[in-house]
């Protein structure tokens, strides 16, 4: 089985200077744990989780008790959190190439990317399992 059979191939991306408040807003409003960063080329060049934005963002944003500085904390860039030049695969790398490389480095996803190192897809620890389970994928 290749990672081309199992990606999720919806990928939602973030440029390089995109702020905090706009990768809050992606992940409050989409049912998903990573976003993909790409330089101006297109070209991958990083990955946030839901994880990192909520280390680098007040607790008080969006409740009664946020002020000033804590919504500042939205004003941050994605550059500034993301994890940098990101382990990928490609789209015919195989399901144990993916889950090798998940155990060895400690990642919760992996990009798949194209020969320009174009993001095409992602493929995460659920979506391994599922591929292992003969769930249908959501």
């Amino acid at each position: 089985m290749t990672l081309g059979e199992i990606m999720t191939a919806r990928v939602v991306t973030v440029e390089f200077d995109d702020s905090l408040a706009t990768v809050k807003e992606i992940f409050d409003s989409l049912r998903f744990h990573h976003l993909l960063v790409i330089g101006s080329d297109k070209k991958l060049c990083g990955v946030i989780s839901d994880r990192d934005l909520l280390r680098a963002i007040s607790p008080y944003v969006g409740t009664p008790s946020e002020t000033a500085r804590d919504s500042a904390t939205l004003k941050k860039r994605a550059h500034q959190i993301m994890t940098r030049s990101p382990l990928a695969l490609h789209a015919e790398a195989s399901l144990e190439d993916a889950i090798q490389l998940l155990l060895e480095h400690r990642v919760s996803c992996i990009p798949i990317v194209d020969e320009g190192f174009r993001a095409v897809g992602i493929v995460s620890w659920r979506d391994i399992v599922r591929s292992l389970s003969g769930s249908p994928g959501t």
